[in-house]
């Protein structure tokens, strides 16, 4: 079969033009799919597109599933009654057009999808039901993940309360069950998050445009992937990343790049038939037309670093899955 050749654009979500403080799933990413098919393109190629952790990097996130809570448009919850224009206005999510403060929209945008969700929470619960229910499978320790994380003063997992850093604790099954509500915000987020990025893909695809993912390869050490599953890591007895991500030296740094990110253990994930990765994989294709999977040579060898150590010199080449993984996701 021919393929045929076509071009696009990459513009993160971030930086389309934003009413409230960042670009978002409204009128204005509307717009830009519009641009695009006048201009005869048939590709949007975004950045990734996960809740961001500190630092606001796309390539380090709390979740390899959930999406940023930033991009929600707000301009739906004035439609449905859930918030007003003049709540809105009062509060302060940047003001500066050209610029993203991402410490007011942590504080102010997170405040006002709070308000928000008091007051959709109880019209909306069979929605957001059902969408745990569909989701259950990440959202489950995503959204328990945020809920701790908040009860410990957002401090990383790694610095938790002992009881609470293993997922399957008595004090976390507790913890689970008299915070329902807390943990059904972080639902709601990503119900909207959903709805409306999903919303905007078909509209992308009804005019001609591919959506283009991104998918990086390794997950934040403070994420709830490596929290929810210990054994999918290469970590000590005391939950400890023992190796850690980064790039050799080469002609551009020499003292190479130390990302910083745990290392997958690729035997434990092949006893578990990847099944980690056919998940990850299955929900991204739910969002993306096409994937960019982020430091792909990866999955053949990866550098891999002492942890702890101040730059990544001292590192070596280890034999990532090769063709095994990619095998195992044919099959499903």
């Amino acid at each position: 079969m021919a393929k045929k050749r076509s071009s696009g654009i990459l513009m993160h979500i971030s930086s389309l033009p934003g009413e409230y403080g960042i670009g978002d799933f409204g009128k204005e990413a509307y717009k830009f799919v519009d641009f695009l098919a006048k201009a005869n393109q048939r590709n949007w190629q975004v950045l990734p597109l996960g809740i961001t952790s500190f630092g606001d990097s796309p390539y380090q996130s709390f979740s390899a599933f959930a999406g940023n809570p930033y991009f929600i448009d707000l301009d739906e919850f004035i439609e449905r009654g859930y918030l007003t224009k003049d709540e809105i206005n009062s509060f302060d999510l940047g003001r500066d057009p050209s610029r993203v403060d991402y410490g007011l929209l942590y504080k102010n945008k997170m405040e006002l999808l709070r308000i928000a969700y008091g007051r959709a929470k109880d019209s909306m619960k069979e929605e957001l039901n059902d969408f745990y229910r569909d989701n259950r499978d990440w959202l489950r320790e995503f959204g328990l993940f945020m809920a701790i994380k908040e009860y410990q003063d957002n401090r990383s997992w790694m610095l938790w309360d002992e009881e609470y850093r293993k997922i399957n604790s008595i004090e976390v099954q507790d913890f689970e069950k008299q915070n329902e509500d807390s943990i059904y915000f972080w639902v709601f987020t990503q119900y909207f998050f959903t709805e409306q990025w999903i919303r905007l893909k078909n509209y992308a695809n009804e005019n001609g445009i591919n959506i283009i993912g991104d998918l990086p390869i390794y997950v934040a050490e403070d994420s709830s992937d490596v929290w929810a599953n210990p054994e999918l890591f290469n970590l000590d007895e005391n939950l400890v990343p023992i190796t850690i991500s980064g790039c050799p030296p080469d002609a551009f740094s020499i003292k190479g790049q130390l990302w910083g990110n745990p290392i997958y253990d690729w035997v434990a994930m092949e006893k578990d038939e990847y099944s980690w990765w056919v998940k990850r994989f299955e929900y991204s294709f739910k969002l993306f037309d096409v994937l960019r999977i982020d430091h792909f040579r990866g999955f053949e060898s990866y550098w891999e670093v002492k942890y702890g150590a101040e730059d990544a010199v001292d590192g070596q080449w280890t034999k990532g899955p090769g063709i095994k993984l990619f095998n195992k996701l044919k099959e499903e």
